[in-house]
C-alpha cells in the first residue's frame, strides 16, 4: 500500500476532514463503477456510493492495514449494493399456500394456457405422418434413417452395422431425406 494512503487513513482516524475528502476523491469513481454494475441505476448508485463512504468512515477503526484499503472499501460497496437489492426484491407469493385477506383465506388459481389440444393433435398427426413416410421408404434407405435419427448412430457406426462404406451411408441418408421431403410435402 502506498505510504501516502497509510498516512491518509491515519489522519482520517485522527478526525482530519481533508484526509476523508482525499480518500473519497481517490476511490469514488471505482466505487461507483462497482456499485453501478450491481444495481444498474445511476441515481441509486450515487446514493449507494455515499452510503459506502459513510459506512467505511464510521468503521475505519476496524480497517486492518495488512490488507489494501481499496479491497476493504470495494467489499463494503458490493455488500451495500447487494443489501439494497435484497431490500428491494419483490415479495414472492406462494402458490401452495392460501392467501389471507380481510374476508378470509383464498386459494390462488392460475389458469394453464400451455395446453392446446389442437396443437397436441397436430403434433401427433405430424409424428404419425413422418413415421408412415419412413416406413414407406425402401429398406436400404429406411434402415439408415432409423439408425441415424432414431438410434442416434454415427455414420461410422451405421457403416459397421450394415457392412457398407461410410460414403454409401452418407449417400443413402441424403437420398432417404430427399424421398422423405417429397412424401411429407404432400402429406403435411
Amino acid at each position: 500500500m502506498p505510504e501516502s494512503e497509510i498516512a491518509l487513513i491515519g489522519r482520517a482516524l485522527e478526525g482530519d476532514q481533508r484526509a476523508y475528502t482525499e480518500l473519497t476523491l481517490r476511490f469514488k469513481a471505482a466505487v461507483f463503477q462497482i456499485v453501478f454494475k450491481i444495481v444498474r441505476d445511476r441515481e441509486t448508485a450515487n446514493d449507494l456510493v455515499q452510503e459506502t463512504f459513510m459506512k467505511a468512515f464510521s468503521s475505519l477503526a476496524s480497517y486492518r492495514s495488512e490488507f489494501r484499503f481499496s479491497t476493504w472499501l470495494y467489499k463494503i460497496a458490493a455488500n451495500s449494493s447487494i443489501d439494497h437489492l435484497r431490500k428491494k426484491r419483490i415479495q414472492a407469493l406462494s402458490l401452495d399456500r392460501k392467501l389471507e385477506t380481510k374476508d378470509g383465506s383464498v386459494e390462488i388459481e392460475i389458469p394453464d394456457y400451455s395446453y392446446h389440444p389442437g396443437r397436441t393433435l397436430e403434433r401427433k398427426e405430424q409424428r404419425l405422418s413422418i413415421e408412415e413416410a419412413i416406413a414407406s421408404l425402401p429398406v436400404k434407405y429406411r434402415e439408415v434413417i432409423v439408425y441415424r435419427h432414431k438410434d442416434d448412430k454415427s455414420y461410422e457406426e451405421i457403416a459397421d452395422l450394415l457392412n457398407i462404406p461410410v460414403g454409401t451411408v452418407k449417400a443413402r441418408i441424403f437420398r432417404a431425406r430427399e424421398l422423405l421431403k417429397k412424401k411429407l410435402k404432400n402429406a403435411l
